[in-house]
């Protein structure tokens, strides 16, 4: 029931959202150099490592590492890359991840092909075993404010009691976050 609902859910918002996709993916091309998409080594489900797109926020040239482990985030930034984090606009090519299957709309959010600790704990407390999400959780709940124990203790209550009315919740909470641009800390 999930993925059918991760499927046409995912189906509509393209729909929905494709002028904002298009517009968005021509501001960061003419904005500055490089290509509009930056597509990131993730760990999916059982570690699996999988390619994940976002609209690009940050110079071609900056490492791939956790924004928060960057000498200076913000000096990396694109021009409009600020405003495309804290408007969570660069996530929307991740539409295709979920329709492709290696994301839902509502999991932990994908880490870093590099981020050992947070693999490490994850794999130790069951959470791998979890399809990785648009957002989770962890994110209503502090998103770049919080420490990787915290975040996986998160992930582990999601596994817990993980329904689909759990999942429309925590979208919902979400969509306010979102909103009120709350929980960004770079």
């Amino acid at each position: 029931m999930k993925r059918l609902f991760d499927l046409t859910l995912a189906l509509m918002a393209t729909c929905i959202l494709f002028l904002p996709i298009i517009i968005t993916a021509i501001l960061v091309k003419l904005s500055s150099k490089g290509p509009a998409l930056y597509w990131s080594d993730r760990v999916g489900k059982n570690n699996h490592i999988f390619k994940m797109p976002k609209f690009r926020s940050m110079k071609v040239d900056t490492p791939a590492v956790a924004t928060h482990l960057l000498k200076s985030p913000k000096s990396v930034l694109t021009p409009i890359g600020d405003f495309l984090r804290k408007s969570s606009l660069d996530e929307l090519p991740q539409l295709w991840s979920i329709l492709k299957g290696d994301m839902s709309f509502v999991g932990p959010r994908p880490a870093l092909f590099n981020q050992d600790d947070l693999i490490a704990l994850r794999t130790e407390k069951g959470v791998h075993c979890l399809i990785p999400g648009l957002t989770g959780w962890a994110q209503v709940n502090g998103r770049d404010e919080l420490p990787i124990p915290q975040k996986v203790s998160l992930d582990v209550e999601y596994l817990q009691r993980s329904s689909f009315l759990f999942d429309i919740y925590i979208l919902w909470l979400t969509f306010i976050k979102v909103i009120k641009r709350s929980g960004i800390s770079h």
